[in-house]
């Protein structure tokens, strides 16, 4: 496939798309609609990726009591509405089916490759990539689209507390239930994290005749909202302040936590250490109830470990049996030679989250995290990246690219608090439009 400063300017003769979960299959859907042969691998026996409980595949961090935290409206396709009679904040099983339905819908199934792993990706001198699968075939693409997700590789505290426990530890990822894949039955639990697994997670172990304690360690604290505001799906409200300077959303996402919430600390939990929006704030209706009543007690960092006991850095110390580590996921990609790519610490800059501009037949979809639902923005990425494979659009110079990832970066980090969970931040709403405006651009 020929190539200019500025991406493809021929015709994609076949595209290879990595994973069929929540971003390969819009992924999958885009290359059809634009008359382009593809295949997608997957490693699984079946659609969803990551909303996928107990995928085949190992993957997903699906618990079972997993519902979304972005209601219905904001997370469905635009090109394939969620059922109407599904409820705002359906559970994984409703998403799992609706995955299900859109690849029939689209006839995207005869696509997929199912139970086959892409072991290595290598990309040609002048292009094209060669693709290397566990079934012990090698076959030839014009270009690869990676969507195999980023919430499947477990990490761990950073830095890791020192000393040594002696319980129960596992990270969130292989959560199930109270009672797997460890019985925290009757258990002092402790939670690390205030994201919203570790929210969820808490909150079940916290019911009766789960976890006989429960505390919840955070450094730096969390703006924490519930579902509904004023009778409304949380996320639904800042549709309409989405094109306000970020100074001014934050002032009325202050006001509007104030009035629907009120104070953090009356609840026991400590102020964040941060302003409204500097980090992904978390979803819970239940968990400041759960503080409330004594159910969850919060604690701040943890200073160190010793035998059965966690000491934290406000100087008390608590007897623990389990530790729940909610500390987020690594961003790997096995597939490449690190020294071609790789993400260390979480950092892979690209162009709209989707082009590294000096490799232009390589699309990432679904690489980012968003302040909303993945889906729409996929979806969006998906339909540039196909159309600039079959040579109906171009991507804009290297230099142009680099400039725009130049001016993304500094606002990206001028707002958030430096951790691994926001080197890929983004809005919802302005990114969305930004995407829109870029299929337009390239289309031009």
């Amino acid at each position: 496939m020929a190539t200019t400063a500025g991406g493809p300017t021929a015709r994609a003769r076949r595209v290879c798309v990595i994973g069929a979960g929540s971003s390969g299959i819009p992924s999958a859907k885009a290359l059809a609609d634009r008359g382009l042969e593809f295949d997608v691998y997957e490693r699984s026996d079946r659609v969803g990726g990551n909303w996928v409980f107990r995928n085949r595949n190992g993957m997903s961090a699906a618990y079972r009591s997993l519902h979304i935290n972005t209601s219905r409206p904001r997370m469905q396709y635009a090109d394939f509405p969620m059922p109407a009679d599904y409820p705002d904040f359906c559970g994984h099983e409703a998403v799992a089916r609706y995955f299900e339905s859109y690849v029939d819908a689209f006839d995207l199934r005869r696509h997929i490759q199912f139970g086959v792993t892409v072991t290595r990706a290598t990309r040609g001198e002048n292009g094209g990539w060669h693709i290397e699968t566990d079934d012990g075939q090698t076959r030839t693409y014009d270009a690869l689209m990676v969507a195999n997700g980023h919430h499947w590789s477990p990490r761990g505290p950073d830095p890791a507390p020192p000393g040594r426990f002696d319980g129960i530890q596992f990270h969130a990822h292989g959560y199930i239930d109270p009672a797997e894949p460890h019985d925290l039955r009757g258990k002092r639990v402790l939670v690390v994290g205030m994201g919203n697994s570790a929210m969820d997670i808490a909150v079940e172990l916290s019911r009766p005749g789960n976890a006989a304690r429960v505390l919840v360690s955070a450094r730096r604290g969390a703006w924490i909202v519930p579902n509904y505001l004023f009778g409304k799906p949380v996320d639904q409200l800042g549709t309409g302040i989405a094109g306000l300077p970020f100074p001014l959303r934050a002032f009325i996402f202050r006001l509007m936590h104030r009035v629907a919430v009120g104070r953090l600390e009356d609840f026991g939990v400590p102020h964040p250490d941060h302003p409204p929006l500097a980090a992904h704030p978390t979803v819970s209706s239940e968990f400041l109830v759960q503080c409330g009543r004594g159910e969850i007690h919060i604690r701040r960092g943890i200073e160190r470990l010793e035998g059965d006991r966690v000491h934290f850095v406000d100087g008390r110390d608590e007897e623990i049996d389990a530790i729940v580590w909610c500390t987020g996921y690594n961003i790997v990609f096995p597939f490449f030679d690190p020294a071609f790519l790789s993400a260390p610490d979480n950092t892979l800059p690209l162009w709209l989250r989707m082009v590294k501009p000096e490799v232009p037949d390589l699309f990432f979809i679904g690489l980012f995290q968003p302040l909303g639902a993945i889906m729409p923005l996929a979806e969006a990425q998906a339909k540039l990246a196909a159309a600039v494979l079959a040579g109906q659009g171009q991507l804009p110079s290297v230099p142009a690219m680099r400039a725009e990832m130049d001016r993304d970066a500094k606002a990206m980090y001028a707002r958030y608090v430096p951790s691994k969970r926001h080197t890929m931040q983004v809005d919802f709403d302005p990114f969305l439009a930004r995407l829109h405006r870029a299929l337009v651009e390239a289309t031009r």
